[in-house]
Protein backbone atom coordinates (compact mmCIF):
# COMPACT_ATOMS: atom_id res chain seq x y z
CA UNK A 1 0.00 0.00 0.00
CA UNK A 2 1.05 3.19 -1.16
CA UNK A 3 1.99 5.71 1.97
CA UNK A 4 0.70 9.20 2.54
CA UNK A 5 0.54 12.80 4.37
CA UNK A 6 -1.92 11.55 6.81
CA UNK A 7 -0.93 7.69 7.53
CA UNK A 8 2.53 9.21 7.85
CA UNK A 9 1.72 11.83 9.93
CA UNK A 10 -0.36 8.99 12.28
CA UNK A 11 2.54 6.95 12.39
CA UNK A 12 4.95 9.52 13.39
CA UNK A 13 2.14 10.48 16.14
CA UNK A 14 1.64 7.65 17.70
CA UNK A 15 5.65 6.83 18.16
CA UNK A 16 5.57 9.93 19.55
CA UNK A 17 3.04 9.48 22.23
CA UNK A 18 4.70 5.69 22.89
CA UNK A 19 7.95 7.18 23.71
CA UNK A 20 6.96 9.30 26.33
CA UNK A 21 4.99 6.13 28.33
CA UNK A 22 7.52 4.30 30.34
CA UNK A 23 6.22 0.53 31.45
CA UNK A 24 5.25 1.09 34.80
CA UNK A 25 2.76 3.58 33.27
CA UNK A 26 0.89 0.69 31.43
CA UNK A 27 1.29 -1.83 33.96
CA UNK A 28 3.77 -3.90 32.34
CA UNK A 29 7.27 -4.95 33.93
CA UNK A 30 10.36 -2.12 34.30
CA UNK A 31 13.28 -4.40 33.27
CA UNK A 32 15.45 -1.56 33.74
CA UNK A 33 16.88 1.50 31.41
CA UNK A 34 16.56 1.31 27.84
CA UNK A 35 18.55 2.85 25.01
CA UNK A 36 15.75 5.06 24.06
CA UNK A 37 12.72 6.11 25.96
CA UNK A 38 9.37 4.97 26.30
CA UNK A 39 7.56 1.90 25.43
CA UNK A 40 8.93 -1.06 22.68
CA UNK A 41 6.51 -1.36 19.51
CA UNK A 42 6.32 -4.76 20.32
CA UNK A 43 5.20 -3.71 23.62
CA UNK A 44 2.28 -1.70 22.31
CA UNK A 45 1.27 -3.94 20.10
CA UNK A 46 0.95 -6.65 22.90
CA UNK A 47 -0.82 -4.23 25.15
CA UNK A 48 -3.25 -4.09 21.61
CA UNK A 49 -3.61 -7.40 21.07
CA UNK A 50 -2.28 -6.80 17.67
CA UNK A 51 0.37 -8.39 16.00
CA UNK A 52 4.11 -6.51 16.17
CA UNK A 53 4.18 -6.66 12.18
CA UNK A 54 0.75 -4.89 11.75
CA UNK A 55 1.75 -2.36 14.23
CA UNK A 56 5.22 -1.62 12.55
CA UNK A 57 3.15 -1.29 9.21
CA UNK A 58 0.59 1.31 11.08
CA UNK A 59 3.96 3.43 12.27
CA UNK A 60 5.38 3.44 9.28
CA UNK A 61 2.17 4.69 7.66
CA UNK A 62 2.05 2.05 5.28
CA UNK A 63 -1.40 0.63 6.14
CA UNK A 64 -4.45 2.38 8.29
CA UNK A 65 -5.44 0.95 11.13
CA UNK A 66 -9.11 -0.28 11.48
CA UNK A 67 -11.40 1.89 14.16
CA UNK A 68 -11.35 -0.80 16.63
CA UNK A 69 -7.70 -1.39 16.33
CA UNK A 70 -6.92 2.84 16.43
CA UNK A 71 -9.66 2.94 19.45
CA UNK A 72 -7.48 -0.05 21.51
CA UNK A 73 -4.51 2.06 20.74
CA UNK A 74 -6.07 4.95 22.16
CA UNK A 75 -6.49 3.27 25.26
CA UNK A 76 -2.77 2.02 24.91
CA UNK A 77 -0.96 5.17 24.81
CA UNK A 78 -3.32 7.01 26.85
CA UNK A 79 -4.34 9.63 24.69
CA UNK A 80 -6.47 12.78 25.81
CA UNK A 81 -9.71 13.59 23.78
CA UNK A 82 -8.20 16.34 21.45
CA UNK A 83 -5.55 13.53 20.42
CA UNK A 84 -8.29 10.74 20.22
CA UNK A 85 -9.78 13.47 17.56
CA UNK A 86 -6.77 14.26 16.28
CA UNK A 87 -5.86 10.41 15.27
CA UNK A 88 -9.17 9.37 14.26
CA UNK A 89 -9.55 12.22 11.64
CA UNK A 90 -5.63 11.07 10.21
CA UNK A 91 -6.94 7.70 9.57
CA UNK A 92 -10.49 8.79 7.89
CA UNK A 93 -9.32 10.87 5.64
CA UNK A 94 -8.77 11.30 1.76
CA UNK A 95 -5.91 12.36 0.83
CA UNK A 96 -6.48 14.13 -2.42
CA UNK A 97 -5.15 17.58 -3.00
CA UNK A 98 -8.35 20.26 -2.62
CA UNK A 99 -7.65 23.46 -3.84
CA UNK A 100 -9.09 25.99 -1.98
CA UNK A 101 -9.39 29.61 -2.73
CA UNK A 102 -8.76 32.87 -0.67
CA UNK A 103 -10.91 33.11 2.49
CA UNK A 104 -13.09 35.96 3.26
CA UNK A 105 -14.38 36.73 6.13
CA UNK A 106 -18.22 35.85 6.66
CA UNK A 107 -20.60 38.86 6.63
CA UNK A 108 -22.21 37.65 9.78
CA UNK A 109 -18.84 37.62 11.67
CA UNK A 110 -17.76 40.59 10.05
CA UNK A 111 -21.18 42.66 11.39
CA UNK A 112 -20.25 40.86 14.53
CA UNK A 113 -16.82 41.99 14.78
CA UNK A 114 -18.05 45.56 13.89
CA UNK A 115 -20.12 45.58 16.99
CA UNK A 116 -17.94 44.32 19.98
CA UNK A 117 -16.26 47.90 20.66
CA UNK A 118 -15.23 46.68 24.61
CA UNK A 119 -14.12 43.42 23.48
CA UNK A 120 -11.21 42.34 21.92
CA UNK A 121 -11.95 39.85 19.05
CA UNK A 122 -10.22 38.34 15.88
CA UNK A 123 -11.59 36.53 13.35
CA UNK A 124 -8.98 33.73 12.10
CA UNK A 125 -9.23 31.24 9.30
CA UNK A 126 -7.14 28.60 7.94
CA UNK A 127 -3.68 27.35 8.84
CA UNK A 128 -4.41 30.43 11.62
CA UNK A 129 -4.62 33.05 9.47
CA UNK A 130 -6.22 36.42 10.96
CA UNK A 131 -8.68 37.56 9.01
CA UNK A 132 -10.15 40.60 10.33
CA UNK A 133 -9.91 42.27 13.94
CA UNK A 134 -11.19 45.22 15.82
CA UNK A 135 -9.35 48.10 17.18
CA UNK A 136 -9.06 46.75 20.70
CA UNK A 137 -7.89 43.45 19.18
CA UNK A 138 -4.84 45.32 17.71
CA UNK A 139 -4.50 47.60 21.13
CA UNK A 140 -4.42 44.39 23.06
CA UNK A 141 -1.90 42.34 20.70
CA UNK A 142 -0.25 44.11 18.04
CA UNK A 143 -1.55 46.95 15.03
CA UNK A 144 -2.34 43.99 12.54
CA UNK A 145 -3.10 46.62 9.78
CA UNK A 146 0.86 47.46 9.52
CA UNK A 147 1.80 43.60 8.63
CA UNK A 148 1.65 42.43 5.11
CA UNK A 149 -1.24 40.49 3.79
CA UNK A 150 0.78 37.41 3.89
CA UNK A 151 2.33 37.86 6.90
CA UNK A 152 -1.17 38.33 8.78
CA UNK A 153 -1.02 34.85 10.51
CA UNK A 154 -1.13 34.13 14.46
CA UNK A 155 1.58 31.35 14.54
CA UNK A 156 3.70 33.65 12.79
CA UNK A 157 3.22 36.70 14.61
CA UNK A 158 3.62 34.95 17.83
CA UNK A 159 6.87 33.61 17.14
CA UNK A 160 8.21 36.63 14.80
CA UNK A 161 7.11 39.70 17.09
CA UNK A 162 9.33 40.02 20.01
CA UNK A 163 6.72 42.27 21.67
CA UNK A 164 4.92 39.38 22.20
CA UNK A 165 7.63 37.37 23.97
CA UNK A 166 6.72 40.00 26.68
CA UNK A 167 2.97 40.93 26.49
CA UNK A 168 2.63 37.05 27.48
CA UNK A 169 3.13 36.14 30.89
CA UNK A 170 3.75 32.87 29.86
CA UNK A 171 4.79 33.05 26.31
CA UNK A 172 6.26 29.40 26.71
CA UNK A 173 2.70 27.96 27.55
CA UNK A 174 1.06 29.90 25.04
CA UNK A 175 3.47 29.65 21.84
CA UNK A 176 3.57 25.89 22.41
CA UNK A 177 -0.44 25.49 22.86
CA UNK A 178 -0.97 27.31 19.42
CA UNK A 179 1.65 24.72 17.58
CA UNK A 180 -0.67 22.04 19.15
CA UNK A 181 -3.68 23.87 17.31
CA UNK A 182 -1.83 24.44 14.07
CA UNK A 183 -0.35 20.51 14.22
CA UNK A 184 -4.23 19.98 14.16
CA UNK A 185 -5.10 22.81 11.08
CA UNK A 186 -2.16 20.75 9.17
CA UNK A 187 -4.33 17.16 9.43
CA UNK A 188 -6.89 18.73 8.20
CA UNK A 189 -5.25 20.14 5.05
CA UNK A 190 -1.84 18.07 4.45
CA UNK A 191 -1.72 19.18 1.17
CA UNK A 192 -1.66 22.54 1.77
CA UNK A 193 1.58 24.51 0.22
CA UNK A 194 1.22 27.89 2.74
CA UNK A 195 0.89 25.82 5.62
CA UNK A 196 3.95 23.66 4.76
CA UNK A 197 5.78 27.12 4.41
CA UNK A 198 4.87 28.62 7.21
CA UNK A 199 6.35 25.68 8.77
CA UNK A 200 9.23 25.33 7.24
CA UNK A 201 10.31 28.91 7.50
CA UNK A 202 9.32 28.87 11.50
CA UNK A 203 11.22 26.04 11.88
CA UNK A 204 14.52 27.38 10.63
CA UNK A 205 13.80 30.80 12.34
CA UNK A 206 12.98 29.74 15.69
CA UNK A 207 14.84 26.95 17.52
CA UNK A 208 11.32 26.47 20.13
CA UNK A 209 8.87 26.22 17.03
CA UNK A 210 10.85 23.23 15.25
CA UNK A 211 11.16 21.49 18.86
CA UNK A 212 7.35 21.87 19.99
CA UNK A 213 6.47 20.86 15.94
CA UNK A 214 8.51 17.77 16.10
CA UNK A 215 7.16 16.49 19.14
CA UNK A 216 3.42 16.03 17.33
CA UNK A 217 1.18 17.18 20.48
CA UNK A 218 -2.20 18.52 19.52
CA UNK A 219 -4.72 20.53 21.08
CA UNK A 220 -8.14 21.85 20.19
CA UNK A 221 -7.55 25.29 21.60
CA UNK A 222 -10.63 26.78 21.97
CA UNK A 223 -11.14 27.91 25.41
CA UNK A 224 -8.64 29.05 28.50
CA UNK A 225 -7.19 31.91 29.97
CA UNK A 226 -4.24 33.92 29.68
CA UNK A 227 -2.41 36.75 31.59
CA UNK A 228 -1.03 39.92 29.77
CA UNK A 229 1.28 42.34 30.39
CA UNK A 230 0.61 45.09 28.85
CA UNK A 231 2.47 48.59 28.31
CA UNK A 232 -0.56 50.55 28.55
CA UNK A 233 -3.25 48.40 30.69
CA UNK A 234 -1.09 46.64 33.05
CA UNK A 235 -1.40 43.31 33.95
CA UNK A 236 -4.75 41.74 32.28
CA UNK A 237 -5.95 38.34 32.90
CA UNK A 238 -8.42 37.29 30.50
CA UNK A 239 -10.77 34.27 29.66
CA UNK A 240 -10.72 33.76 25.81
CA UNK A 241 -12.90 31.83 23.98
CA UNK A 242 -14.02 30.24 19.91
CA UNK A 243 -16.85 30.61 18.27
CA UNK A 244 -17.50 29.36 14.80
CA UNK A 245 -19.24 30.14 11.80
CA UNK A 246 -21.72 27.96 11.34
CA UNK A 247 -21.30 29.20 7.63
CA UNK A 248 -17.75 28.44 7.46
CA UNK A 249 -16.28 26.02 10.08
CA UNK A 250 -13.14 27.26 9.06
CA UNK A 251 -13.57 31.05 10.25
CA UNK A 252 -13.72 31.04 14.15
CA UNK A 253 -14.06 34.10 16.31
CA UNK A 254 -11.71 34.77 19.16
CA UNK A 255 -12.92 36.93 22.44
CA UNK A 256 -11.01 38.02 24.93
CA UNK A 257 -13.41 38.66 28.43
CA UNK A 258 -12.63 40.00 31.87
CA UNK A 259 -14.58 39.43 35.19
CA UNK A 260 -16.89 42.68 35.46
CA UNK A 261 -15.56 44.38 38.50
CA UNK A 262 -12.22 43.36 37.70
CA UNK A 263 -8.51 45.13 37.74
CA UNK A 264 -8.69 43.77 34.05
CA UNK A 265 -12.07 44.65 33.19
CA UNK A 266 -10.89 48.41 34.24
CA UNK A 267 -7.76 47.88 32.00
CA UNK A 268 -9.42 46.70 29.13
CA UNK A 269 -11.87 50.04 29.17
CA UNK A 270 -8.57 51.88 29.84
CA UNK A 271 -7.08 50.26 26.69
CA UNK A 272 -10.79 51.03 24.44
CA UNK A 273 -10.43 54.77 25.35
CA UNK A 274 -6.27 54.86 24.62
CA UNK A 275 -6.83 53.03 21.17
CA UNK A 276 -9.89 55.08 20.22
CA UNK A 277 -7.05 58.03 20.01
CA UNK A 278 -3.94 56.13 18.92
CA UNK A 279 -4.76 53.52 16.55
CA UNK A 280 -6.57 53.70 13.07
CA UNK A 281 -10.24 52.07 13.34
CA UNK A 282 -9.64 50.02 10.38
CA UNK A 283 -9.80 46.04 10.49
CA UNK A 284 -8.72 44.35 7.12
Amino acid sequence: MTTNAHLRELGEFLKARRSELSPRTVGLPDTGPRRVPGLRREEVAQLAAISTDYYIRIEQGRVPPSAPVLQTLVGVLHLGDDQRDYVFELAAKDTAPVRRGVQKIQPALRRLLDDLTATPAIVLGRRMDILAWNTLAAALVTDFSVLPDKHRNYVRVLFTDPTLRTLYADWNSVARTTVGMLRKEAAAYPQDARLATLVGELSVRDDDFRTWWGSHQVTAGTVGTKTLHHPVAGDLTLDWDTLTAGTDPDQRLIVWTAEPGSRSHDGLRLLSSWAGTHLDTSTT
